[in-house]
């Protein structure tokens, strides 16, 4: 089929995600027809480097054939069976969940980060109440600027007020409190945590819902004294902790999960992204010993968990989620995120001389610059320059991200999350695009 043929029903047909269609037929989305490593390939053959893994997930690289041919065996043997029944990858991959977590739990599987918070928070709630918890222990306290999915109860926990114009109201039982923010907010943000609980009483409060680095929201990194007093206070209030690593897990800030590196373990965890590497659609959401036993009951009694997904756990899913997460061992891709990213953030630690960077922050392989209108006042800088350096770098064949739709005006953070594969001359291209792009964009004379 022509190009122009597969342009007009692209326009016709798709309704693409975060994206403005009206005008976009004088400027139609590339049409990406293979990747390859660090790389993928349009239509016309041009080559850009992936410097956000994606949707940062492809933590592994693209176009690795060993998972198409572990894709290709699994259907063979078995395409899809429901996990109200069981099948050896769903079992192995849980098993090397629990293994690497390095504590007892259960891991139940869903297909994206959505769905995978949209479970924690119901098994939050049905936890404490088959806890002997007072009724009404339901609330979840969330973070300003902290995302956790389209669906609606995560997009009810999630605190960016852009993403949830023209779907509110929302549902009722979800609060907010300041996320740490050391460049602009530099207070106790733990403090207002359990200030929060306390206010509304330790008995209402289910759980605390919280990304260890806020990813989309601006790649927010906590100060080290902060997930060990959330830890202490949630244990201190009888209130679940629940982490969110689907961005933060396997790997991308140098960690094979985030909270690793503050000495913390959580109640709940959701996993989803480089579970697979987006090879295949999977999540999960990972509970311990303690929380699972709560569930425990006779048969008829409801105190099981009331949830299924069709393709929960797919077959083909979950041996793919398996090689992905070994090729991420043996190829020790955590050390290498986390070497890659010390060496990045060096370089970009000079663009500090430029007027209008005001920050620049990460772990590993999820890092964060954020402009300003002048380093003096930290007034954030409109978005619009933000998006003519992701321009500028996409006509240099280099894929970068800004945050977007997360909170007015603060949607000034440039983002870099390339896969973790990332080689030294790639890395090269990558930061010179970026400094080449800001200093055109936003001259420091």
């Amino acid at each position: 089929m022509a190009e122009r043929d597969l342009t007009t029903l692209d326009l016709e047909s798709l309704w693409h995600p975060l994206t403005q269609h009206r005008g976009l037929d004088q400027s139609p989305p590339l049409r990406i027809e293979s990747a390859s490593g660090c790389f993928i390939v349009d239509s016309e053959g041009r080559r850009y480097l992936d410097g956000v893994s994606g949707l940062w997930c492809v933590n592994i690289g693209h176009g690795r054939s060993e998972l198409a041919e572990v894709a290709r065996e699994q259907m063979e043997r078995l395409a899809y069976v429901p996990l109200t029944f069981s099948h050896e990858p769903a079992i192995r991959l849980a098993s090397k969940l629990v293994d690497l977590l390095g504590y007892e739990g259960r891991v139940y599987f869903s297909n994206s980060g959505s769905e995978a918070n949209e479970a924690a928070i119901k098994i939050a709630r049905q936890y404490h109440a088959q806890s002997g918890a007072p009724p009404g222990r339901v609330k979840i306290i969330a973070r300003h600027r902290g995302y956790h999915g389209n669906t609606l109860g995560a997009l009810s926990a999630t605190g960016q007020a852009e993403r949830r114009q023209g779907y509110e109201p929302l549902l009722p039982g979800f609060l907010f409190v300041d996320a740490p923010d050391p460049y602009r907010n530099p207070g106790d943000a733990a403090a207002a945590l359990e200030e929060a609980i306390l206010r509304e009483g330790p008995e209402t409060v289910a759980g605390f819902l919280m990304e260890p680095i806020i990813a989309g929201g601006g790649v927010l990194v906590p100060d080290d004294a902060y997930l060990p007093k959330v830890r202490e206070i949630c244990d201190r209030h009888g209130v679940l902790l629940m982490l969110d690593e689907v961005v933060n897990a396997f790997g991308r800030t140098g960690a094979m999960f985030a909270h690793r590196h503050w000495g913390v373990e959580p109640d709940i965890l959701t996993l989803a992204k480089g579970i697979a590497s987006g090879y295949m659609p999977l999540a999960a959401t990972v509970v311990k010993s303690h929380v699972f036993e709560a569930f425990g009951g006779t048969p008829g009694d409801l105190s099981h968990f009331r949830h299924v997904n069709t393709y929960g756990g797919h077959p083909v899913a979950t041996a793919v989620g398996l090689r992905n997460v070994e090729i991420i061992e043996r190829e020790d891709l955590v050390s290498r995120a986390r070497e890659t990213g010390a060496s990045i953030m060096t370089r970009l630690k000079g663009l500090l001389d430029h007027p209008n960077v005001g920050d620049v922050r990460g772990k590993g392989l999820l890092i964060g610059i954020e402009l300003v209108e002048d380093q003096a006042t930290k007034r954030p800088l409109d978005w619009k320059p933000l998006a003519a350096i992701v321009r500028r770098c996409l006509g240099q064949g280099v894929i970068i991200g800004r945050n977007t739709n997360t909170s007015p005006g603060l949607g000034n953070v440039l983002i870099l999350a390339p896969p973790l594969v990332i080689a030294p001359d790639e890395t090269d291209l990558l930061l010179s695009a970026l400094e080449c792009a800001l200093y055109e964009e936003l001259p420091a004379g």
